[in-house]
């Protein structure tokens, strides 16, 4: 079958089929059934088969960012270093960090998982038990629990990242991410109230922080698959954002964008039923399955807001310049004003 759409114009599989012969991965055989995979607006993941066996491949967007090579490797590095460890994830089968294999983008295949994403939908037996969602809810909280305390010397990412002031650079750095967006054609700037006060409200409140540990930092609904049997969490995705820092954050990361009653928030459309844990239950179970000290999690919840809400305004930079889709752009920069009044309301300026 040959592949259609944009995003998989930009991937010749036949330079692929030659790079899976080198790792033994179906010589010979041809790629079938190329098919994009939805659920973000960063990355592509497409899923395909080759030999009888299926896999996912994952690379940066069409047109890639400055980091995005980068960040794949990493995520590489993060996600093959998991396969030790209790939290659930697509296992690595191989990795090409050669840039010049897939002009220009860095790649890698893993494993296609047997479960669905929330946010597209719930199977009947999610969408008709409000037992059911309590408990895929709290199944977050433990998930990201379970990666934070993952030692992550011990599985070999003691060199990854720069842990030490990890939270201090968070406002400083993320302001100049904002600033950069300045340099995409057409760009009118940021629209986003609230950004001078809910910086200067981290900056004057910044906690002694809760230890260094593996942050997936893109902790939210979307990136996370279930079973279709059950409220099982079987597959944390989509690690681009990974490194090792303060844990917390993403549980910050989780409570910012967690849908509320009034409508608002990752997910809400689907879960309007009202069968979500709240967010002081995702935080009880959290503090179950950690030691970590949890009387701040209101400024790493304001952090993730603020964090979030810049990276998503990138895609808007980058809509007016022709490098993502219009209506991404608009439904994104949306999304960045909400956080920033979400934020705002917690930390009351």
């Amino acid at each position: 079958m040959e592949p259609t759409g944009t995003d998989l114009d930009v991937i010749d599989f036949t330079a692929l089929a030659a790079w899976m012969d080198t790792q033994g991965l179906g010589v010979g055989a041809p790629i079938e059934g190329p098919a994009l995979l939805g659920g973000g607006t960063q990355n592509i993941l497409v899923r395909f088969v080759r030999d009888g066996r299926g896999y996912v491949l994952r690379r940066g967007p069409k047109h890639l960012r400055p980091h995005s090579n980068d960040q794949l490797r990493r995520e590489v590095q993060i996600v093959t270093a998991l396969r030790t460890t209790d939290v659930p994830h697509s296992a690595v089968i191989a990795a090409c960090l050669d840039e010049a294999v897939l002009d220009g983008a860095v790649f890698y295949l893993m494993e296609p998982i047997d479960g669905f994403n929330p946010t597209t939908g719930l199977p009947p037996l999610h969408a008709g038990d409000r037992g059911v969602q309590h408990e895929m809810g709290l199944r977050m909280a433990d998930a990201i629990a379970t990666l934070g305390n993952v030692d992550h010397v011990a599985v070999g990412l003691g060199g990854v990242g720069k842990p030490e002031g990890f939270l201090e650079r968070q406002v400083g750095r993320w302001l100049t991410e904002l600033d950069s967006y300045a340099r995409f054609e057409n760009y009118p700037g940021p629209e986003i109230p609230g950004v001078a006060e809910v910086g200067a409200w981290l900056t004057a409140n910044l906690p002694p922080g809760s230890g260094v540990g593996i942050v997936h930092g893109d902790y939210h609904l979307s990136n996370v698959m279930f079973s279709p049997d059950g409220p099982e969490l079987v597959a944390v995705v989509d690690w681009e954002m990974s490194t090792i820092g303060d844990p917390l954050l993403d549980l910050g990361w989780l409570l910012a964008t967690w849908p509320d009653p009034q409508g608002e928030g990752i997910g809400a459309v689907v879960f309007s039923g009202g069968g979500l844990p709240t967010a002081g239950e995702l935080v009880a179970r959290y503090a179950e399955r950690s030691t970590r000290d949890l009387s701040a999690i209101d400024w790493y919840t304001v952090m993730a807001c603020f964090k979030l809400g810049i990276v998503l305004e990138g895609t808007h930079a980058r809509a007016f310049a022709g490098k993502a889709p219009k209506l991404t752009g608009d439904l994104l920069h949306a999304t960045t004003v909400q956080l920033f009044t979400r934020a705002r309301a917690i930390a009351g300026v």
